[in-house]
This record gives structure tokens, C-alpha cells and sequence, in this order.
């Protein structure tokens, strides 16, 4: 006897074959931050630079600043180096072909140890200018070195950084612009765009299994210089870094160095935004208990990363160690794999 095979049948099939259509090509809800991958050392380790805040063509000790990053990047022998943003000062870049790029960057960093990936967030006044011209490629072709978007992720296996947008979360940008015009292409709806920053930062660190995560943005969540915390990032950004244990946040827009560690969080306060123009004279700062270090002037940060330590320090614009900041983790041996 044939089996049967009625109408209502074939139309529940094809309904069942209509939906899975849709739903595969249906948006997905959930994106995922650009990642580069960068391979650590063979002994695990990574090491880099920090600088925030520099690109004024070589003015205001931007070229000394460079000078002995470049002598500390040979002896640490550093694999990359992390900018905090305001990259090209005062207004950004006006276009691809804006000689800023080579006076402020390439003509600049010019020591052999800085020949390294430069990963680049953008900053309120790289916002003052044409936006795409920062992050287009065209500039990569005119310097390998710069790897710049809105908000990606470093994946160096025991260590990823995870690089976000801030300047768009400031209501103060849009809500009292004074003389300034900001570059909002790409950004808007700006509560779409938050958004979608927050849920792909919230779901990259939840799948991370670096030993150390590590979130880089410009603007500071905590600071005792003249911008003092954000708000913003106070309330949208700080609680998805805790929830999912992030070590540093480090930022620039500060034009110093700085270092807070208060009781109410487990992650370290960074601040690299000393690399020109600095000395504003300013601070403002209620429990010194959690100021671990403040420098109102001109200078970088270093970072080496192992498997089961990490080491942050500060210089000046003369290359002497300001401060030094330590820590450690037991190493898991669930996902520790000897050479």
C-alpha cells in the first residue's frame, strides 16, 4: 500500500520551509566587534606602548614624547603600540590627502622599535574633522602601521583589548556643541549606535577567554583632571566592565597620566593622555586613597603582559619611571598548554 501524503501535509512543509528562509535571512540581533588578530610572543607574552592625546606635528614636546618612546619600545622590544585617541589635533583630519597624517604620525614616530601595528581609537577632536578619512584604508596603504576603527578588538590569546567608541556616548557633543562642529556620519541614530557598541562589547567579553581583558577608550570613566569622570560612561559602560571582569580601562582625553584604583571596583583607572600638549594645572580628586598616581604633564605608558603577571608603568617626557603598578593571576591550568 502507497503511503499518503495529503495537502494539509505539503502545506505545513512549506510553511516550515518558508520560515526557516526568512528566519536565515533575517538580521542577525546580536553583531560582533571587528577583530585583529595579533600573535603574542612565543613564550605567551606581549608587550606595548600607550599614548593618548598627541598629534600637534611634532609641537609641545610631541617629538620628545616620541624620542623616548622609541628607547623604551627597543628595550622592552614592544609589539604594538595603543593610541587613546585625539590623533590629529585641533580638528582632526580634513580629508586622505591632509599632510597632517605624515607631520603628526609617520613624520613623528620614526624609531625602529615604533615600526610596529599602531591601534587607534578616535578621540572628540578626531571627530572635528572628517571622520572616514581616519579610518579609511587608504591610509594603511600610506603607513602599514595604522590600524584604525570606532570600536574592534586585539585578540593577542592571553590578552584581548577591546577598543570603543566613547566620543559618541558625551551628551555634551550634541547637546552644547558651542563653536564645534562634530563628524556624525556613521553615528546616527546615535541610540542605535550606542547600543549596538554596548551589546557587542557586552558579548565579546562575555565569550572572551583571554587570561587579561582589557578595555581601551578615550574618554576617562575616572579622572581627577579637568574633564573629571564621565558620566556617561559611568552608567552605560563601567557596569558591563565589571560584570565581566575587565583588569584595565585606560583612556586618554585627560591631558595627563594617571593611575586610580578605588574599593568600589576591581578594575584599574588608566589615564595616557599626555602625548604633546599638557601642564593644565588642575585637580580635583575627594579620596586620595584611591589615587595611586597623578603626573600633570607629558609622558606614555608601558605594559607587559605574561601568563600569570602583568606590569604597567609610567614616564615622563624624558623617558624616568614615574610609577610602577604590578599584579599577577594563578595560572589556569584548564587552558594552560606547555610548548
Amino acid at each position: 500500500m502507497g503511503s499518503k501524503f495529503d495537502i494539509g501535509s505539503l502545506s505545513i512543509v512549506m510553511t516550515l520551509l518558508l520560515c526557516f528562509l526568512l528566519l536565515s535571512l533575517a538580521p542577525k540581533l546580536e553583531a560582533e566587534l571587528a577583530t585583529v588578530e595579533h600573535a603574542p610572543n612565543p613564550d605567551g607574552s606581549i608587550s606595548f606602548l600607550v599614548i593618548g592625546d598627541w598629534g600637534r606635528r611634532g609641537l609641545y614636546n610631541q617629538s620628545q614624547v616620541a624620542l623616548q618612546m622609541g628607547r623604551i619600545g627597543e628595550e622592552m622590544d614592544i609589539d604594538f603600540v595603543v593610541s587613546t585617541g585625539d590623533n590629529i589635533y585641533d580638528n582632526g583630519m580634513k580629508s586622505i590627502d591632509d599632510p597632517a597624517f605624515q607631520l603628526s604620525f609617520s613624520n613623528i614616530y620614526t624609531s625602529p622599535s615604533l615600526q610596529k601595528p599602531w591601534y587607534l581609537v578616535l578621540g572628540n577632536h578626531d571627530y572635528r574633522g572628517d571622520v572616514e578619512a581616519q579610518l579609511s584604508p587608504i591610509l594603511r596603504s600610506m603607513d602599514s602601521r595604522w590600524i584604525c576603527m570606532r570600536s574592534f578588538i586585539v585578540d593577542a590569546e592571553i590578552a584581548e583589548l577591546f577598543f570603543v567608541d566613547t566620543t559618541p556616548f558625551v551628551d555634551a557633543y550634541f547637546l552644547n556643541p558651542q563653536d564645534q562642529t562634530y563628524d556624525w556620519s556613521g553615528v546616527s541614530p546615535r541610540e542605535s549606535y550606542l547600543q549596538t557598541i554596548l551589546t557587542e562589547l557586552e558579548m565579546g567579553l562575555r565569550e572572551s577567554r583571554a587570561k587579561w581583558k582589557i578595555v581601551v577608550g578615550h574618554h576617562a570613566i575616572k579622572s581627577a583632571s579637568i574633564h573629571g569622570n564621565t558620566k556617561e560612561l559611568e552608567s552605560l559602560l563601567l557596569p558591563i566592565l565589571e560584570a565581566n571582569k575587565v583588569d584595565l580601562y585606560m583612556n586618554g582625553h585627560d591631558h595627563c597620566l594617571q593611575h586610580i584604583s578605588t574599593s568600589q571596583s576591581p578594575i584599574q583607572f588608566l589615564t595616557s593622555g599626555g602625548g604633546s600638549k599638557a601642564w593644565r594645572g588642575y585637580y580635583n580628586w575627594t579620596t586620595p586613597e584611591d589615587m595611586k598616581f597623578f603626573y600633570d604633564g607629558q609622558g606614555f605608558m608601558s605594559v607587559k603582559i605574561t601568563r600569570s603577571e602583568m606590569s604597567v608603568v609610567f614616564y615622563d617626557v624624558s623617558g624616568n619611571i614615574l610609577h610602577k603598578w604590578d599584579t599577577s593571576k594563578m595560572l589556569d591550568t584548564k587552558y594552560y598548554f606547555p610548548l
